[in-house]
């Protein structure tokens, strides 16, 4: 028989820390490297081609190619857009 598990309030608490947590390191990486010189298109592609990389390495392409299917669509509708103040 097998058992479903459902993730509790506090695994989910503890996937958005990680999450945060990994975002505060790319991003002082980004910053460091753009002052540095590097170009930021160069460090895009390269985070791209790194984070594929790893989600092939742990759930392999057919999933990570089902996976990328979806963001046109996200890209479209402004998820990864940035908010920018007016001045």
């Amino acid at each position: 028989m097998s058992v479903t598990t459902y993730p509790t309030d506090r695994d989910m608490q503890a996937d958005r820390d990680q999450k945060q947590t990994a975002l505060s390191y790319l991003s002082e990486a980004w910053a460091e490297a753009l002052h540095e010189g590097v170009d930021g298109d160069c460090l895009a592609q390269a985070s791209l081609f790194t984070a594929f990389a790893e989600l092939v390495g742990t759930y392999g392409e057919d999933a990570v190619a089902k996976f990328v299917e979806g963001l046109p669509g996200r890209v479209r509708n402004g998820e990864f857009s940035v908010a920018q103040a007016k001045q």
